[in-house]
C-alpha cells in the first residue's frame, strides 16, 4: 500500500488543509502483507474522524492500511476540525467542503472510481455522523456507510454541547429537523422512493451515545431503510473501534471481494 500525506488549497474553507490517503499497490516481496489492486480505478472509502482528533487518527489507533491491502481498496482522510461535518453557523463551510470539494479534489489527485458502486464512507462518533449524513442526503453517489458508535440524535447532540452546537448548527430550533438532522433525512429518504446505499451501524452497550443509537437504529427500520445494527460490550473507545472497523470493511459490498 502507498501512504499519502496530501495538504491541499481548499477553496470552500479559504484555507490550507490536509487529508491522509491509502492507495493500494501490488506487491510480490513485502513481507506480512497481502495485497490487492483491481483494474481500472480504485474503490474508494472515505473514512471519517471523530470531534476531538484528525486526519493521522485511524492511521494512529488502527491498523487501518493492513487491513484495507487485501481488499484494492483506497482510503481518503480529510481533516474537518470540530466542524460536524457541517456548513458552520460561525465558521468554515464544512458540509461542501466533504460532500462536493474532497471527493472531486481526492478524484483528480489520485485514481480514484467515480461510481457509486465503488464509493463508500464510513466513521467514528462525529464522523459517524458525516458518513450517514453523506449517505443520507446524497444516496445517488454512495453503495454504503457506515457509523461506529455514531453522534446520530441532533436533538441529544444539542442539549449535551449547546453552546458549542450552536456555532455549528444554530439554535435547536434551527437544527433539529432540518437537513443537518439524521433523523429528518433518513425521513426524506424514505419518503423519496429513491434508492439507499447500504447502512451499517454499531455501538457499544456501555458508551454514552448507547441510547441515541437504538434511538436511530428503531427510526430507520420503521422507515424500512436498508439497516444493519451491530451491538455488544464496549465503550467510546479506539479498542471497540479497531475491532469494528473490520467489521464494517467484511461488510461492504466491494466488486469481486472474496
Amino acid at each position: 500500500m502507498a501512504l499519502i500525506q496530501c495538504d491541499f488549497f481548499s477553496e470552500a474553507l479559504g484555507l490550507s488543509t490536509s487529508m491522509t490517503v491509502i492507495l493500494p499497490q501490488t506487491t510480490y516481496t513485502q513481507i506480512g502483507m497481502e495485497t490487492r489492486v483491481s483494474g481500472g480505478k480504485h474503490p474508494t472509502l472515505f473514512l471519517l474522524h471523530g470531534m476531538s482528533d484528525d486526519h493521522t487518527i485511524w492511521l494512529r489507533r488502527t491498523s487501518i492500511e493492513r487491513y484495507v491491502a487485501p481488499l484494492g481498496l483506497a482510503v481518503v482522510m480529510p481533516a474537518v476540525q470540530r466542524s460536524y461535518y457541517t456548513d458552520m453557523k460561525r465558521g468554515g463551510r464544512y458540509w461542501e467542503f466533504i460532500s462536493e470539494e474532497v471527493p472531486a479534489l481526492a478524484r483528480s489527485f489520485f485514481p480514484l472510481s467515480d461510481r457509486r458502486e465503488d464509493t463508500f464512507a464510513a466513521g467514528l462518533s462525529m464522523g459517524g455522523y458525516g458518513a450517514f449524513k453523506l449517505g443520507l442526503s446524497h444516496p445517488d453517489r454512495y453503495a454504503a456507510v457506515a457509523s461506529l458508535s455514531g453522534a446520530v440524535c441532533l436533538d441529544s447532540l444539542m442539549e449535551r454541547r449547546s453552546e458549542e452546537m450552536g456555532n455549528i448548527f444554530g439554535s435547536r430550533e434551527e437544527a433539529v429537523g432540518s437537513r443537518n438532522d439524521p433523523m429528518r433525512l433518513a425521513a426524506d429518504l424514505a419518503a423519496s422512493g429513491a434508492p439507499s446505499p447500504a447502512m451499517f451501524q454499531c455501538c457499544g452497550t456501555e458508551d454514552f451515545l448507547y441510547k441515541d443509537n437504538v434511538r436511530f437504529r428503531d427510526h430507520a427500520l420503521k422507515l424500512g431503510l436498508p439497516l444493519t445494527y451491530e451491538e455488544g460490550p464496549g465503550e467510546h473507545e479506539w479498542g471497540y473501534w479497531d475491532a469494528n472497523i473490520q467489521r464494517v470493511l467484511n461488510w461492504l459490498p466491494l466488486e469481486g471481494k472474496q
